[in-house]
């Protein structure tokens, strides 16, 4: 039995609603982005607790083919955001397009028709959440963040983090460093 897992992105989220299956007894493969293959047919009642289960981690059970396009265009932007060959200067819209084998402008169409909030905004946002990673996780100074979340400018980064934030990229990695180093009150 196939099943629609909205927001099911990463490893971390396949493992949690896996997690959740197997503690009602069943097992389970991943087929796809955002899809789970459920072992055994489930009871609706069954398919009620699994979806409430994996709802209180921010997953849904998904029943249209327009919900599951949006997670597979979502899963993508994840990939080329994170694991994407940065070396090969391929820009999201080819990405996605060569990723779904569906033409770019029909992807943004659809994800703006569904989500109601375009795609590049998409994009910049989980582009933005990466880059606040990478400035929290790891030991890396905005040139070289800029460099490896392709930006064509240290200034276009920081821009462009600015108008989501409200912070530059370094006031943010200050104000983050200066709450690691509070000690927690008793």
């Amino acid at each position: 039995m196939k099943f629609f897992v909205k927001n099911m992105v990463c490893e971390a989220c396949k493992m949690a609603v896996k997690s959740e299956l197997e503690k009602l007894g069943f097992g389970c493969s991943f087929a796809g982005p955002g899809e789970i293959e459920v072992n055994e047919n489930l009871t609706e009642e069954q398919i009620i607790t699994f979806d409430e289960a994996i709802r209180v981690y921010g997953f849904e059970l998904m029943n249209d083919q327009k919900g599951y396009q949006i997670e597979k265009i979502k899963h993508a932007v994840f990939e080329w955001i994170n694991y994407a060959d940065k070396d090969s200067n391929q820009g999201y819209p080819e990405y996605l397009s060569q990723k779904l084998n569906l033409n770019y402008n029909y992807l943004s169409n659809l994800f703006s028709e569904v989500t109601g909030n375009t795609l590049e905004k998409f994009i910049i946002s989980r582009k933005i959440d990466r880059v606040k990673e990478l400035l929290v996780y790891e030991d890396l100074n905005v040139s070289e963040i800029a460099f490896r979340m392709n930006y064509s400018s240290v200034a276009h980064l920081s821009a462009q983090f600015k108008k989501v934030t409200g912070l530059t990229p370094t006031h943010f990695k200050k104000i983050r460093l200066g709450r690691k180093s509070i000690p927690a009150q008793l």
